[in-house]
């Protein structure tokens, strides 16, 4: 549980950073365009700070694998929440962005869930889990459809650009989410050897990977950049810690009082996040996205 723990923590780190480093890329880069996806994805990585945003994210990637394999889903997202924590001080000490007093103390709630879920973790280390084949399907195909119905949403044009942006954030963590539960199965697969890694389970952590490739992109191209990432995060993390729950029964705690407190620091990761929406840069102008 604890190396999980670790993992989950560089993961986090490392998803900020390359989320930032992305971000300055992606509005330096070419709009990205649904009927031109191969055009769109060469636009982004002809940008070296996008190619070095995504370099940094298949790394967060590896450790977040890693992460899934030795602790349970619903743990490591509440975790992954966590690296808001990150975002914060990265996007004001590093990239240009201010965080008023409402961002920080969402900082500080995040960062007291987060603490909460670490000391209660060790509870659950013997625990055997199994997963259930029936929740898997329904809700990798519910969570799948909803992510795909905010990205056609946000093509409709009646809202405006930042809200655009938002949706696309919403939809890109929703369909990350989907990526994440498929790899938790498939590290449980992995003990009946590499066969057990081909699947139709590698197919949708494919599928859902890709469409939020160019989602989380064009979402970042139009809204307020912290934003968007906090609101790919936040709801990456429910759609993950759902799928933990309901998928691969991760209990949420031994006793009454560790299910009172696991419940409480989960709810407190997640109102922690909400407290962070959209902070400023010092630069902003308007219509600029950021």
């Amino acid at each position: 549980m604890t190396a999980g723990l670790v993992l989950a923590l560089a993961s986090a780190l490392g998803t900020n950073v390359a989320f930032l480093f992305k971000q300055r890329g992606a509005v330096l880069a070419p709009p990205v365009r649904g009927r031109h996806p191969l055009r769109s994805a060469v636009g982004l990585f002809r940008s070296r700070w996008f190619l070095l945003g995504w370099a940094v994210a298949v790394a967060a990637w590896g450790l977040h694998v890693g992460a899934l394999a030795l602790a349970p889903l619903s743990v490591v997202q509440a975790v992954l929440s966590g690296g808001l924590v990150f975002l914060g001080v990265l996007a004001e000490r590093y990239f240009g962005f201010h965080l008023g007093r409402r961002q920080w103390a969402g900082v500080i709630v995040t960062a007291f869930g987060l603490a909460v879920i670490a000391i209660t973790g060790g509870q659950h280390s013997s625990a055997v889990r199994h997963y259930s084949l029936a929740a898997l399907i329904a809700v990798e195909c519910g969570v799948f459809a909803l992510g795909t119905a905010l990205i056609g949403i946000s093509m409709h044009g009646r809202v405006g650009p930042a809200a655009e942006g938002l949706l696309l954030g919403v939809a890109a963590g929703v369909l990350f989410g989907v990526s994440d539960i498929a790899l938790k199965y498939l590290t449980q697969a992995l003990s009946g050897g590499v066969s057990g890694v081909i699947s139709e389970w590698t197919l949708a952590a494919l599928a859902a990977s890709v469409l939020a490739f160019y989602a989380s992109a064009r979402g970042l191209q139009l809204g307020p950049a912290v934003a968007v990432i906090a609101y790919t995060s936040v709801a990456a993390n429910l759609a993950a810690i759902m799928g933990g729950v309901l998928v691969f029964r991760d209990p949420i705690g031994i006793g009454p009082l560790a299910i009172v407190g696991r419940v409480i620091a989960f709810c407190l990761v997640i109102a922690g996040t909400a407290m962070m929406p959209a902070p400023s840069r010092a630069d902003d102008t308007p219509g600029r996205s950021t």
